[in-house]
């Protein structure tokens, strides 16, 4: 047992420092990044000062939209890199016993205008005797939002999303089933893999980093789908036994 604990530990000492040097890598590239887009709009500014009279104005008109290219394809890779380094990240959580429900809630009620500009109906059907578990509010948040925000885009352009909770053995369960096309089983294979995405200008990462956070909370994430089925996703999470129910208390009992 003593060796297993050494080598877990080494695994550990491994990936922090895995994590520490993309992490660093990642940075050091997106300062040069930023520095480039920042120049591309100070040079598409000389360009749209052109008179409309000028000689050069075609020209100039066609350096500009190359130069808008390049800050397009500098954007696309700011948010990969800040999608990697999202998932590259350690996990170091502070869980703390709370109401899934309520985070729920909050969450879709947050998301109530993104849905509606979508066309999606979202439906919630969460179960008022759902034990407590513990969250890391913003790292589950983020995962969530992620899982929505696949699933409204699948829909486009509109559905209909149930988000359910209920108790399951020792957790509890939340389930995302949307109506969008649903996937292949090759696609459906693929959908944990690092940087495959089927969305344009996706990064690939939304998916593996939030079954890391989920993970991280002791839980799972599975996903189902079939095409012209929709999509469903379930994510399983632990309840503490010595948590209260965050439902409905039960009486108190009667004096004497």
């Amino acid at each position: 047992m003593a060796a297993e604990d050494e080598r877990a530990a080494a695994r550990v000492e491994t990936y922090a420092e895995f994590a520490a040097l993309v992490g660093g890598l990642a940075h050091e590239i997106r300062n040069p990044l930023s520095t480039i887009r920042l120049n591309m709009e100070l040079l598409a500014e000389d360009f749209e000062e052109t008179p409309a009279d000028s000689p050069t104005k075609q020209r100039d008109r066609r350096a500009k939209a190359k130069i808008d290219l390049v800050r397009q394809e500098c954007d696309r890779l700011q948010k990969l890199l800040g999608d990697f380094l999202d998932f590259a990240r350690q996990e170091s959580l502070s869980p703390e016993p709370g109401s899934l429900n309520s985070e729920i809630e909050q969450l879709l009620d947050f998301f109530a205008i993104r849905a509606e500009e979508a066309g999606v109906e979202v439906v919630r059907y969460l179960d008022p005797e759902l034990p407590s578990v513990r969250l890391d509010r913003e790292t589950f948040r983020s995962a969530v939002l992620n899982l929505l925000l696949n699933a409204v885009q699948a829909m486009e352009p509109g559905g209909q999303l149930v988000v359910r909770t209920r108790p399951a053995g020792l957790g509890v369960l939340l389930e995302l089933i949307d109506t969008g096309p649903g996937m292949d089983p090759e696609t459906l294979g693929k959908v944990f893999q690092a940087f495959y995405t089927t969305k344009q200008g996706g990064s690939g990462l939304g998916l593996p980093t939030a079954r890391k956070i989920i993970e991280a909370h002791g839980g799972t994430i599975d996903v189902e789908s079939a095409p012209g089925r929709g999509t469903k996703v379930t994510i399983w999470l632990p309840a503490p036994p010595r948590l209260p129910t965050t439902g409905r208390q039960a009486p108190a009992p009667a004096a004497g």
